[in-house]
């Protein structure tokens, strides 16, 4: 579980990135949530000492380097990309000991330079805003850069593309070290969807934009609201009054999968969160998310998620207490790496 957050910032800094590091991390929702309040720093090579952003709103960071020494994650928003012997030394140093001391390292956008820069990309999966992208693969000739993702997950180190995509990566890591719930109520709050792919993997290969058609957005909804219920292309197309080629077209268009990928994806994560708020059977849940048999069930989960639905329970069921029931004795890694994105190929 995390309890802190360090997010370093640096001259040139990107606004909306650095502010949706604070929105997800930083503000306080216990007055009307169970959401845990988290020890959020703003870091800077110098406490006290302003940093320009590209809104022209200088940032005075609050604290130095050395508060980013014992944080649970280490936030790096956007800012201007330059060469990476131009990033202070001093932070590219506090980054690489976080990194060993195996603190989780997460980066949105442009952010990824900064990382690439303390060289913790070689050898891994990772993503950026795809203008840059092809700059953060010359830099880095070793690391899997993926410009075709909302965001990579490696475990210890997850990179975000461009701009809001830093959200879809936040949420994530709330979501898989905190729980679905704790991610749906920052979600909500911030009206955005909770989860914006094409299926429950760590590792997105395809990125679910909104749907801008109005009679797809209502299926969406319908499609959402009734779970339960058994749906085929046909009686969506119908409800969208279309033909059923259209809109099997439309909605891969749109959605960027299947019908029927994104009912199941859907499913899968009402799947989650009941699995983490109830006591409810396998059977039940099941039969509520609308997968027919519990056997059926097994497989969409472990396929998406990665681990079986009684493992995922065990990780992430909470207690009376509100607190994460740990039935593995508290096996930080061995969660993790249950949780951890597929090795690509």
């Amino acid at each position: 579980m995390i309890r802190s957050v360090a997010v370093p910032v640096i001259d040139d800094l990107a606004m909306f990135e650095f502010g949706l590091l604070n929105e997800v991390f930083g503000l306080d929702r216990t007055d009307y949530s169970d959401v845990p309040r988290l020890d959020f720093r703003v870091c800077g090579v110098q406490a006290g000492r302003p940093v320009r952003t590209q809104a022209g709103i200088p940032i005075t960071p609050e604290l130095g380097l050395e508060a980013m020494d014992d944080a649970d994650v280490i936030a790096v928003p956007a800012a201007r990309v330059r060469a990476d012997d131009e990033y202070p030394a001093e932070l590219l140093a506090a980054l690489r000991r976080a990194s060993e001391r195996g603190a989780i390292m997460l980066s949105a956008c442009s952010g990824a330079f900064l990382l690439g820069a303390a060289g913790l990309l070689e050898g891994r999966p990772c993503t950026t805003h795809w203008r840059y992208a092809d700059d953060l693969q010359a830099r880095h000739p070793s690391a899997r850069v993926d410009p075709d993702v909302l965001f990579v997950d490696d475990g210890d180190l997850i990179t975000s593309a461009g701009t809001a995509a830093g959200i879809d990566a936040s949420l994530h890591l709330v979501r898989r070290e905190l729980g679905s719930g704790v991610a749906n109520v920052i979600a909500r709050n911030m009206v955005v969807p909770p989860q914006r792919d094409g299926g429950q993997r760590q590792y997105i290969s395809r990125p679910v934009p909104e749907a801008e058609c109005d009679a797809l957005v209502d299926v969406l909804a319908f499609m959402n609201d009734n779970l339960a219920d058994q749906h085929s292309v046909a009686s969506l197309a119908r409800l969208a009054h279309m033909s059923t080629r259209t809109f099997a077209r439309r909605f891969v268009a749109e959605t960027g999968v299947t019908p029927m990928q994104w009912l199941t994806s859907q499913r899968v994560l009402h799947a989650r969160l009941l699995l983490e708020t109830t006591d409810a059977s396998i059977d039940e849940i099941a039969a509520t998310c609308g997968f027919g048999s519990a056997t059926l069930f097994r497989h969409h989960f472990s396929r998406e998620v990665g681990v079986a639905p009684s493992a995922y329970r065990r990780s992430f069921a909470r207690d009376d207490a509100g607190s994460r029931s740990d039935a593995t004795g508290g096996d930080r890694d061995s969660e993790r790496v249950g949780m951890r994105v597929a090795a690509i190929a």
